[in-house]
């Protein structure tokens, strides 16, 4: 059975677990070769490379952490909670699985789900029928792509019956964070095809946190713009003006769009066509596994609208359920605040489970991705039409200056894993840009002795390293991100 979960990329919010301490580094002496605008995957993945190159770089975050729209928070449960980020997948290419720091705390998901019909869970007949509307469904939002970009709620094939409402939820607010009336059919056939998935027992912002150790950042230093003043990329922060031979950009694509970070030429309109989605997370402790469910079950309901979410149990073996909202719906219960997200996840639980399911709940916390000022929501999802936006955010994007993020993938976008491409990209782009690898200096974390020469980094590509082969129309409908 086809697994259907995703996730990718969110942004930090209310508590968290402090990521390891890091010290604010502003290098001395020559002029910077790079500055990095953002600590998240990308920022991260480019500073690595760029160390690895010998180049002269330092990151500005303005939050005082690192992981963007990848947090694990290891005080509110007194076990990890990504509050962001939680799946992996194509374990066997996933550059971030190849860096990890501890390959033994990476464990397999399962590749099924299970469908909750009111009290009951969904026969094995009423499985097949779910997953065979879903790949008709699939398939006919590939067949429009081939015509033309539209709206993939304009493709939805009319036979789905009573599966209506879950299919689009699975496909549209779960998978994109957004309702499928505002996601590009192309985009989502773009998308390569997720197999297989896996998580991380320290949680996927632990990783991060991990892989950042040793780098040149300069927390709780917002960026608010960036031009080119005589040639030279300069960023205006809150604290005053960086210039650096050349600039990545990082910020995620709704703060860009809203104009808190601004380019000089204005470049909103085109990060407008790639708008966050919505996608939060409660969690909540259920003692004594009330579900009686395996660890790390995921469930979804057959639902008759769009009040609904999905549920991931007994989160690495511990009592941490999450209930995830998102698309429409999501946005406005996460703007009603936490007490009505609690009590729409209550609610939810005890329509599936059982009332006394109220009961059993214990501790609990609520993200609100869309109201955190440096992230103002999920992931990206091209609208319809426009699609072709995500080769723009490829290229240089000003003198100089580069942007790099899950957005600025064409198949792994809303994946902490394109995130990371992207940033490993700009920075071979930068470098090439610079004239090359300097002296050597082996990249954070690696084991490489000092004074070893370091190979030249590897030129900018335009195609991806892993997940390059686009989700086939006709396999599994799943579009499994990190979520």
């Amino acid at each position: 059975m086809p697994s259907l979960s995703r996730r990718s990329l969110l942004a930090a919010s209310a508590a968290f677990a402090a990521a390891p301490a890091f010290a604010a580094i502003a290098p001395s002496g020559s002029p910077l070769d790079v500055i990095i605008i953002g600590a998240g995957a990308a920022g991260i993945a480019a500073a690595r490379r760029l160390a690895a190159a010998g180049r002269r770089y330092l990151v500005i975050e303005a939050t005082d952490h690192v992981g963007g729209r990848c947090i694990t928070d290891t005080t509110s449960f007194g076990a990890p909670f990504d509050r962001g980020a939680h799946w992996f997948y194509l374990a066997d290419s996933n550059p971030l699985i190849k860096v990890a720091p501890h390959r033994g705390d990476i464990y397999p998901a399962s590749l099924s789900q299970k469908i909750r019909i009111g009290r009951r869970y969904a026969r094995e007949g009423e499985l097949e029928d779910f997953l065979s509307a879903q790949v008709r469904a699939t398939r006919a939002i590939g067949d429009a792509a081939r015509k033309a970009d539209v709206a993939c709620a304009q493709a939805m094939p009319g036979d789905l019956g009573d599966w209506r409402a879950t299919i689009e939820f699975v496909l549209g607010p779960y998978n994109c964070g957004k309702d499928l009336a505002q996601v590009s059919s192309l985009d989502f056939a773009k998308a390569a095809e997720r197999r297989t998935a896996a998580f991380y027992k320290p949680g996927l912002g632990a990783l991060l946190a991990a892989l950042a150790q040793g780098l040149a950042i300069q927390f709780s230093t917002p960026a608010t713009s960036i031009e080119s003043r005589r040639g030279v990329p300069t960023v205006e922060t809150t604290s005053g003006t960086i210039s650096a031979s050349t600039a990545i950009v990082t910020v995620p694509t709704n703060v860009i769009a809203s104009g808190a970070f601004k380019f000089s030429p204005d470049r909103r309109d085109l990060f407008a066509r790639l708008p966050l989605g919505s996608y939060d997370r409660v969690a909540l402790e259920l003692l004594g596994n009330p579900l009686g469910l395996e660890s790390d079950d995921l469930v979804f309901e057959k639902s008759s609208n769009t009040h609904t979410a999905a549920l991931l149990a007994n989160v690495g073996g511990t009592a941490l359920c999450y209930v995830d909202i998102a698309g429409g719906f999501g946005r406005d219960l996460a703007a009603q605040g936490e007490a009505a997200m609690f009590d729409f996840a209550a609610e939810w639980l005890g329509g599936l489970y059982g009332t006394e399911i109220k009961k059993a709940i214990g501790r609990k916390q609520a993200t609100r991705w869309n109201a955190a000022p440096y992230a103002l929501g999920a992931w990206s999802a091209a609208l319809p039409g426009a699609q072709s936006a995500r080769r723009l955010l490829v290229d240089r994007i000003a003198d100089d200056v580069w942007y790099a993020g899950e957005a600025a993938h064409e198949t792994l976008w809303g994946t902490v894993g394109g995130a990371w491409e992207s940033g490993e990209r700009a920075a071979d782009a930068v470098v090439r840009r610079l004239g090359g690898v300097k002296a050597a200096a082996p990249a954070a974390g690696s084991e490489a002795r000092p004074g070893r020469k370091t190979k030249p980094t590897r030129t900018e590509r335009s195609t991806p390293r892993y997940g390059a082969e686009p989700r086939s129309y006709y396999g599994t409908p799943s579009i499994m991100r990190e979520r």
